[in-house]
């Protein structure tokens, strides 16, 4: 591997064959201040080949590799006295992101972390980590500044309205539930301590779970699962005569880009852990 002269950042991207790490391996090779070093994937049939031949992407000499602990020791030996620190970009799934995400804090990396889906437990430990190794983390259930805004905007209409609901909508190759993102709104709207949804009559559900998954605040929300969707969310509030709607729609994954550039950039400023990607844009 040759280092770049220009000092752009080093980029390590894992899950870099799926469809968000496809696409985060076209927008490190394309910009002009980020380097690709290295490209992760547990497709052990694609080992060792070019990631640019396998993608139709921009030329470059990074060829994949299914070691991610091997890949994290090279890299952090390569850059271990340079100025600028290497960034981990994790889409990967649920079960191995918690191990991937400790193993770059523990190799001097920081990550920046796509795949949803870690407890509250795990991010705490992970903050903790963190702190004691003085390495930045960011964890981001949606790149979308679109998002960032509807959340913004949710957080601030919470104060004026006691009854809330959230629909979460996304392809059924997702495997959390509910997402990461609706979670985080849920907790920003939750900010603002108050019992919401307090019921006016004794309810019931025949089917189970009609009403949604309800968390300890009041509020419900509801995750649907179908082929055709991408990333989709509504947060409803109600009060007497009227209703406030607040909608984001995701109809391509190029909309998470800028927001991933822009955490890449400035995770290195921070040595802490990170959640959302406000924190990295306003």
């Amino acid at each position: 591997m040759t280092k770049n002269s220009k000092k752009s950042i080093p980029v390590l991207v894992s899950g870099a064959l799926g469809k968000m790490g496809s696409e985060v391996v076209n927008s490190v090779l394309n910009s002009s201040d980020c380097e690709l070093v290295a490209a992760i994937d547990t497709n052990k049939k694609n080992n060792g080949e070019n990631i640019s031949q396998l993608l139709n992407l921009k030329k470059s000499d990074v060829f994949v590799s299914n070691d991610l602990e091997g890949s994290l020791c090279s890299i952090s030996q390569d850059y271990r006295n340079e100025e600028i620190k290497p960034v981990l970009v994790d889409f990967t799934h649920p079960d191995s992101v918690y191990e991937n995400t400790r193993s770059a804090i523990a190799y001097g990396i920081s990550p920046v972390v796509g795949t949803t889906g870690l407890t509250p437990s795990q991010i705490n430990d992970l903050a903790i980590f963190t702190q004691k190794a003085n390495i930045g983390c960011a964890i981001i259930p949606n790149f979308s500044v679109g998002m960032v805004l509807l959340q913004q905007a949710a957080s601030v209409a919470a104060k004026f309205y006691d009854n809330i609901e959230l629909i979460e909508m996304h392809h059924n190759q997702k495997a959390d539930s509910p997402s990461g993102t609706c979670i985080k709104t849920a907790e920003m709207i939750e900010e603002y301590p108050k019992k919401y949804n307090q019921s006016l009559v004794k309810e019931t559900e025949s089917l189970k779970g009609v009403r949604g998954g309800l968390r300890d605040s009041g509020l419900n929300i509801h995750s649907i699962r179908l082929p055709g969707l991408l990333a989709h969310q509504v947060v409803i509030m109600g009060s007497p005569g009227e209703t406030y709607t607040i909608k984001h729609d995701t109809i391509d994954r190029k909309a998470y880009m800028p927001g991933v550039l822009q955490a890449i950039r400035k995770i290195g400023k921070f040595d802490s852990l990170i959640y959302g990607l406000e924190k990295l844009i306003f």
